[in-house]
Formats: C-alpha cells, structure tokens, sequence
C-alpha cells in the first residue's frame, strides 16, 4: 500500500510511518516542519521505500500530486501544543481548518480514504466523563483563546463527515487522547517531555494550577497500532473513534512519578495558569476517554502502563543528553 502522511515529520507521523515502513508499505511524508523535525524521520530518509516532501497543506498542487500517488491519507498535519494555540490563535484556526479543507477537496477527487486525527480538546469543559464520542462537546466562550484549538478541530471533523455525506468521500475521525512516547516534544505545553526533561537537568518540577486536573496518557506505538486497523476496517468509514488510555493520573502525581523514576531530587513548583498562559486561562479538570466503541471494532487496547511509557520518555531523553555530553 502507498500511504500519505501529513504532519509526517510529527512525533506521531514520524511513528506511524515507521510501522508502515516495517510492515512493507511505501511511505510518502508532507511536512512543513512548523511543529515537526527533519530529526524525527532522517532514519528513514535513505529508504526506498520512504519519500517526503517539505512543504505546507495549504499548497493544493502539492497535496494533489501527492493523493495521486497514494491509496490512503492520514491528515495529522496540525497546530498542536497549548503553549502555540494561546500565542498563535490566527495560526491555529488557519493551519487546522484551511489544511483539512485542501486536503479532503484533493482527496475526494480520487475518492482515497482518509483519516482525520482531531482530539481530545473538543470535548471541551464538558463532565460526562468518560468521554463518549458521541457525547455534547461543551466549549467555553470565544473570548478564551484555548478553546480557537477545539473549535478548530470540531470544524475538521464537521468537513470530514460533510464529505462523507455528500460527496461518498470515505472519512474516519480519530480524537487523540494525550499521546505520548519518544520523540515527543515540550516545546509546545506537553507535559511529560517538560517534566522529564526538567528532572534531568535537576531543575524544578512545573505544575500548572494546583496539580489536581487529571490526565491519561497512551503510548504512540499503542495509538499507531490502531490508527493502522482503522484504516484497513471498513467499518470505520464515517466514524469517530476515541483512542488513548483510561488510566488517570493527576498532573501533581505525574510529576512525583517521574521524579521517582528518574531518581530527581527537583522540587515541584506550582504556577498559576494565568502566569503560564493567559490571563483567564481554562482548563479541563478531568479528560478520560470512553474506548469501547474502538474496543469493539479493532481490539484496542493499551498495552502500556503510565510508568512504562514514563520510562520510554526518560530513556530517550537522557540517551539524547548523553549525546550531547549534557
């Protein structure tokens, strides 16, 4: 199969590409590496199998070609990060919205399934927890830059079923939950690259508000695993899919947790969200997914413990320090 990834060069792209690589596939990336890094797949670049391209979604000759070439998209290609989505509200909205409208207009001219990743964000402020996909998503006001992300995304997975109604055009949306592995940067807010990476280098420990908002992390191997058996079931054209893991934590316990496993005498420091932020700044207190109806369809389930995927994530970073003679 020729597979097309946009947002390739992405921690999760980067990891999706591996598999299908390994599996035998042919492999094309887009990537403008806003967010991405040519790091992430340069094990790949020599390939025969492998092919990227660098340049933007937004590019629709680019795009075309590239559907042309491939039997399947996955449209990973994204703003992604709360620490981008509060400081480049306009980049967002345009990256999200104007990117998934290019990529399913080229698509459906050549009727290639696509996979859309949205996220976990659009359920907003939403309390029926677990999360079920098809629950209220409960957004907060429009004067709260957060939530111009899950709108955003919201408005991808309102296209992705629009071409799937109107124009037969096959669309599988999967909401991410807190996707973690090597990688994985903390450039953009993510908690468990900041956390690790702060531990490592003996400095304190940050904690948004009080540390009592919960979380639940899956690993990428787990999540590429059933983005994989999403797109060769063809029950899932024209659904929406959770995927992640409903092992909760809260943030404060994740950051005693890995300054246990990395062995880190770093203290815990709380910030107020309007300090890291914004004045006014959001957040969800719990985000739990319901995974049954992925359960039902593929099998998935996570196969990795929270402090398993902690130690990937240690092991990686302290391997990259160590390189650089940190």
């Amino acid at each position: 199969m020729r597979v097309l990834i946009t947002g390739g060069a992405g921690f999760i792209g980067s990891h999706l590409a591996d598999a299908y690589i390994e599996r035998g596939d042919e492999v094309f990336v887009l990537d403008d590496l806003s967010t991405g890094s040519i790091e992430n797949i340069k094990h790949l670049k020599g390939h025969r199998r492998f092919h990227y391209t660098i340049d933007s979604v937004h590019n629709a000759p680019v795009v075309a070609e590239l559907v042309d070439q491939c039997d399947v998209v996955f449209h990973l290609a994204a703003a992604v990060g709360v620490r981008l989505i509060v400081e480049s509200p306009v980049r967002t909205i345009e990256t999200n919205v104007h990117g998934t409208e290019v990529v399913l207009a080229q698509a459906s001219k050549k009727k290639k399934k696509v996979l859309v990743a949205s996220t976990s964000e659009v359920y907003g402020l939403s309390n029926d927890v677990p999360f079920r996909e098809d629950g209220c998503l409960v957004l907060g006001a429009t004067t709260k830059g957060r939530w111009s992300y899950a709108c955003s995304k919201a408005i991808d997975e309102f296209l992705a079923h629009a071409y799937w109604r109107e124009k037969r055009l096959p669309t599988i949306i999967v909401r991410l939950f807190n996707t973690v592995g090597p990688r994985q940067t903390g450039q953009y807010g993510m908690v468990i690259p900041t956390f690790v990476k702060q531990a490592l280098a003996a400095q304190p420990l940050t904690v948004y508000g009080d540390g009592r908002q919960s979380r639940c992390f899956c690993h990428v191997s787990d999540v590429v695993g059933a983005l994989i058996k999403l797109m060769d079931h063809p029950q899932a054209v024209g659904e929406v899919f959770n995927i992640g893991s409903n092992e909760e934590v809260t943030i404060l316990e994740l950051a005693e947790r890995v300054r246990r496993l990395t062995g880190s005498r770093s203290e815990i420091v709380f910030v107020p969200y309007d300090e890291a932020y914004e004045q006014g700044f959001e957040d969800m207190p719990r985000r739990v997914p319901d995974i049954s109806k992925v359960s039902g369809l593929v099998g998935f389930r996570p196969t990795k413990t929270l402090d398993e995927i902690l130690q990937t994530v240690i092991d990686h970073y302290a391997e990259r320090m160590h390189a650089r003679g940190d």
